[in-house]
């Protein structure tokens, strides 16, 4: 046998010696079709594990299971009439959120609105019913409590005042039911405003994407911190099969600030009232018409109406002394021009409503008024009234 050939065939001898007996050459690896076990997947080398999560995933893990247990889902049953006058009941589902341990609890409004029959059910599936402490009507909000003879988990109110679009929220809820639903997203937008079901207007809203949906109204919203920023109130969103509106990506949150002060004003008071002014018809005024009433072209707001011994009429605004007809349009004259809001000139119909909705009973508010051809101005303590569910 010539040498070349004889070490070939010694070379190819030690090669099959090798692989069939190191287990180190792993075969598998080196003869995957021949040895392949028919495993159709491939799993990472090391399996993911407690302690593998990125950043943002286990905030997100954190605050969900710090917060899942203060918030609640609530439902309310209000009694209406068929078409053959016939009572039946009406049952409505929402979110809540735990705000001490004594079972104090915040909500929308509009969760509970007519309903005298709340239930409350906390994460692990116990009911309490819930009487009504106070409602606040112009930012949709409700506090309600339940005794439940312990301590509760409860969760904490941030800062909604100096919120940047583009920051993370979460919202944790009860869409459609889904009970302990955590959905995440951004601020989209600041200061939205929006109408309300009974016509009024939601001002200074949260606008977010994270998703919002039917039974998640009342429920709160956090930052990354795990603080309290919004109530969780109304979206945009396309019809769903059962009906009802779907997420679409804009929803709505009421500012926590504004549960702040009504839980200042029950600490304080034992109750949450509206600001009473007492200038109940106003028409805003401008240019031509302005001018043929013999008032500035800016214009302003006319008093239509003023209730007797409100606050407006302590403080001696005047209303109309005569009623004139201008083209279609039958106009109370005579009264007080209000072309100035707490210094901001008045641009709009509803720029006292506007301003109303900012403050609380006791708050001052100046009004600069033209009266007989001079201005003026006058301040105001505003009143308080009781909120009526």
């Amino acid at each position: 046998m010539r040498p070349r050939a004889l070490l070939l065939t010694l070379f190819i001898a030690a090669t099959f010696w090798l692989v069939t007996t190191r287990g180190n050459w792993k075969l598998r690896q080196i003869l995957p079709s021949i040895t392949s076990s028919g495993q159709l997947w491939s799993e990472p080398v090391v399996a993911r594990g407690a302690n593998t999560f990125d950043a943002d995933e286990q905030n997100n893990i954190d605050l969900y299971k710090t917060n899942r247990l203060a918030t609640v889902n609530i439902t309310s049953v209000v009694y209406q009439r068929d078409m053959f006058f016939q009572v039946y009941p009406s049952e409505g589902t929402g979110s809540g959120f735990i705000i001490n341990e004594e079972g104090e609890i915040v909500t929308n409004k509009h969760v509970i609105s007519g309903s005298r029959n709340i239930t409350v059910t906390l994460a692990d599936h116990k009911q309490y019913k819930a009487e009504v402490l106070g409602i606040d009507s112009r930012n949709d909000l409700a506090l309600i409590r339940i005794r439940a003879g312990r301590k509760l988990p409860f969760v904490r109110l941030g800062d909604s005042e100096n919120l940047q679009v583009g920051q993370k929220v979460l919202a944790i809820g009860n869409p459609f039911g889904l009970e302990g639903t955590l959905t995440t997203g951004i601020v989209s937008s600041l200061g939205r405003s929006l109408q309300s079901e009974d016509g009024s207007s939601l001002e200074g809203l949260i606008q977010t994407d994270a998703a919002i949906n039917p039974g998640n109204s009342g429920g709160p919203m956090f930052d990354s911190r795990g603080s309290v920023i919004g109530i969780n109130t109304a979206i945009y969103g396309s019809q769903t099969r059962s009906g009802e509106a779907g997420s679409i990506g804009i929803g709505f949150a009421v500012p926590v600030s504004r549960v702040k002060a009504i839980l200042e004003e029950y600490k304080t008071t034992g109750r949450i009232s509206h600001p009473v002014l007492g200038v109940s018809r106003v028409l805003f005024v401008q240019g031509d018409l302005a001018e043929a009433l013999s008032l500035p072209a800016d214009g302003g707001l006319l008093i239509e109406g003023i209730e007797q011994g409100s606050p407006a009429d302590d403080a001696g605004l005047r209303g109309p002394n005569r009623v004139v007809q201008a083209g279609m349009i039958r106009l109370g004259v005579g009264g007080d021009l209000i072309t100035a809001i707490d210094g901001k000139p008045v641009d709009s119909q509803d720029a006292l409503r506007r301003v109303l909705n900012r403050k609380r009973a006791g708050d001052k508010m100046e009004l600069t008024i033209f009266r007989g051809g001079r201005t003026s101005k006058v301040n105001i303590t505003l009143g308080a009234a009781a909120e009526a569910l």
